[in-house]
């Protein structure tokens, strides 16, 4: 896997073995280079200078190449130990250390307890879990999405995904064969801490 776009265009970030460990290949399921791009140029100038969520990290390919198109800060939040030890490796490496921030924890517990406001918000559980239509309304209902800001969730096509969730609504479906990305915008002053 390579970075497509930014100051790391064309940098390596590993191989997929070593984000496995075993019994997990199932679980990990890389975003492919062609929907990592198509992600950033659906966002277009909203990635410079933006705080940015990557829930689900797995690799923390989303996230690093938030950070190589110019993110202020992206969080990376990873449930796997061992990813997570590899996401930390990657953005030291990469010279992103000082604006990355990686958690290990459960996205929903996550989203629950921190105060922070993002930008942009990418989540992308595994197809199977059924985890969007958790996370989604939490994340509506945690605000941690900053006014005008905008959620990207990565889920399978066959999926059909609600036209909002509170005030988060959905903007447009792209879809990539077997991928699909939903873009949802937070509406103007919408939401409330639950």
């Amino acid at each position: 896997m390579r970075i497509s776009g930014g100051s790391a265009k064309g940098r390596k970030i590993g191989f997929k073995r070593a984000f496995l460990r075993k019994g997990e290949a199932e679980e990990l399921r890389p975003t492919s280079a062609k929907v990592r791009e198509a992600i950033f140029n659906i966002l277009g100038s909203r990635t410079p200078d933006a705080a940015f969520l990557d829930l689900y990290a797995g690799t923390g390919a989303i996230g690093i190449e938030a950070l190589s198109r110019g993110a202020r800060q992206a969080v990376f939040v990873e449930e796997s130990a061992a990813r997570v030890k590899i996401i930390r490796e990657l953005v030291e490496r990469f010279g992103f250390g000082d604006r990355a921030v990686v958690v290990k924890e459960r996205a929903d517990l996550f989203v629950k307890r921190t105060d922070m406001v993002f930008d942009v918000v990418f989540i992308d559980p595994p197809y199977a879990s059924g985890e969007l239509e958790t996370i989604l309304p939490l994340i509506d209902r945690r605000d941690v999405v900053s006014p005008g800001g905008v959620v990207v969730a990565e889920h399978a096509t066959r999926r059909a995904m609600p036209s909002c969730f509170g005030s988060l609504e959905l903007r447009k479906r792209y879809k990539y064969g077997d991928t699909s990305l939903s873009v949802y915008d937070k509406e103007e002053g919408g939401g409330e801490t639950a």
